[in-house]
């Protein structure tokens, strides 16, 4: 056995991929899997489920592909299949002639007529599938999945529990740091320099007998708690971003992938292999930035001139393995994967991290917490309302007069009549009740709530995309067809405040440098001035 062996265990094209009822011992991998395996905060709630089930009891834990359930349920089948009856996935039948749907009609039948709970694994589209589908003595079944799916709780009967993935995110945020528990304990796990983690034993074996290896350097960088933290900062930046859901397969591939691939961690992580996370993290290569230091960088190492901060990286790194780095890209990609990691801080390469800010996630992160924890203290009000102000209510301001760019702040555009052009004044502000009443779950958007005089506009729900796309409208930037879907927003809201503007009893006309000011006195007459 060696370490790229165990690692194998990892790879999505492995067979132990996906969790079957084989017996623990039958192969020499076995220990390999169990020393990674991490319990999770909803396999905690399955098995309190599980453990107090009555007979008449269905429990449904449900999720995406690849996200962990027959991890769970294989686990847990073998240990209570005497008590509880188990239907491990729902997209498989029981012989070639019958379909999903079928099977789970005569697993549901079967479940009628006896005395055990049933546990069943399911995806959220089988679900969905089985609640229009399933057989018509199962209207009960039906019934409770479609209220499950719908979100109406008080509908679904008190013997059926729902265990759903998708309500324990991968991802936290917070005000210092923002992380995913679930990655930073299976990467810790797996690295952990001690000889009682069988992986590291390997590593440890491999680099005394025959000095470091392309493999064993990765697996060395991994094990650097800062390299961890920067990995798990852009799976967050891929979640937001690029909205990509993080499951444990993905995540060991990616792992697997960064490890094994030829090349060193740090090129392999930005390589774009064939990894759906790697596909995403493959656009913020730090290579692909340019500013001045990092360009100056670039093109003194093409004409072979070191600053004495670089040279001293290079002779830091080579304990760890890494000796033949090539290329200003894979240099770069180092410094950002190390950008954290004191033992090998110099002013140099302190200067040179700076360019790799990730101040837009912390931003937004920010921002989602003073939503969520928004109690209306005068404290969370007046950060709130700085970001209202200067950022969502500016932008709005801006992308709706962006004919007519010389209007007051308060005014907002309307209409163009034959060269004049419409206006009115409106009072827009956060709503701070609906900030209040109105909770943020999760982390991929948060709703902007505001109001137009004294009218309540629809909740907008800011992205981290959307966030950047705000502040680059802030900075006279223009939306074009690549912002399609943040434009579609926009204009949902500007079309609310245009409604709203169109009741007022003031209304501003303007043409070239000419200004009127026309109010309607209740109804009876027109007071015009400016003329």
């Amino acid at each position: 056995m060696n370490l790229a062996q165990a690692l194998s265990i990892l790879s999505k094209s492995s067979p132990y991929a996906v969790s079957t009822e084989r017996e623990p011992n039958q192969d020499c991998l076995a220990e390999y899997k169990s020393h990674i395996y991490i319990k999770t905060d909803i396999e905690a709630d399955f098995k309190q489920a599980l453990l107090s089930a009555k007979k008449d009891e269905i429990i449904f834990l449900c999720g995406s592909s690849g996200d962990g359930k027959s991890e769970i349920l294989t686990q847990y089948s073998q240990k209570h299949k005497a008590t509880h009856d188990f239907h491990l996935d729902a997209t498989h039948s029981f012989n070639p002639s019958q379909t999903a749907i079928h099977a789970l009609d005569e697993r549901f039948t079967q479940f009628k007529g006896n005395d055990k709970p049933l546990v069943v694994g399911i995806n959220i589209g089988m679900l969905g599938n089985y609640a229009e589908e399933g057989a018509d003595q199962h209207n009960d079944v039906k019934a409770s999945i479609k209220a499950f799916l719908e979100n109406q709780t008080d509908d679904i009967p008190a013997n059926h529990t729902y265990l759903d993935f998708e309500q324990y995110p991968k991802f936290t945020l917070g005000h210092e740091v923002s992380t995913s528990d679930f990655a930073a304990q299976f990467l810790a796990r797996l690295t952990e320099p001690t000889l009682n983690n069988p992986f590291y034993a390997l590593y440890d074996s491999e680099v005394k007998k025959s000095g470091h290896t392309t493999l064993t350097a990765n697996y060395a960088l991994l094990g650097l708690d800062s390299v961890q933290k920067s990995i798990i900062a852009l799976l967050l930046k891929a979640r937001l971003i690029k909205d990509q859901f993080l499951t444990a397969r993905a995540l060991l591939d990616f792992v697997f992938q960064i490890l094994a691939t030829d090349g060193y961690l740090f090129d392999n992580l930005f390589s774009g292999a064939d990894n759906e996370l790697l596909e995403h993290i493959q656009s913020f290569d730090p290579s692909n930035i340019h500013t001045r230091k990092i360009d100056e960088f670039v093109l003194q190492f093409g004409l072979g001139i070191e600053d004495e901060g670089f040279t001293q990286l290079k002779e830091q790194v080579r304990p760890l393995g890494v000796f033949d780095v090539l290329s200003a890209v894979s240099y770069l990609r180092m410094v950002y994967l190390l950008k954290d990691e004191e033992q090998f801080s110099n002013e140099y390469i302190n200067e040179l991290k700076v360019d790799f800010d990730n101040s837009l996630v912390n931003q937004y992160a920010n921002i989602w917490l003073l939503h969520r924890e928004f109690d209306g203290s005068a404290h969370q009000k007046k950060e709130l309302n700085k970001f209202y102000k200067d950022i969502v209510i500016a932008a709005i301001h801006r992308y709706c007069n962006r004919n007519s760019p010389t209007l007051d702040k308060d005014q907002f555009f309307i209409s163009e009549y034959n060269g004049f052009k419409t206006a009115a004044e409106l009072e827009v502000k956060p709503d701070f009740t609906a900030i209040k009443t109105q909770g943020v779950s999760k982390i991929g958007a948060f709703n902007a709530h505001v109001r137009a005089d004294d009218n309540t506009l629809l909740p907008m729900p800011i992205s981290i995309n959307l966030l950047e796309l705000l502040e680059k409208i802030n900075q006279g930037y223009r939306p074009n067809k690549h912002d399609k879907n943040a434009v579609l927003l926009l204009d949902e809201v500007i079309e609310q405040i245009i409604t709203v503007a169109n009741e007022k009893s003031t209304l501003f006309i303007l043409k070239n440098d000419k200004r009127y000011k026309i109010v309607n006195e209740d109804d009876e007459y027109f007071e015009v001035s400016g003329i």
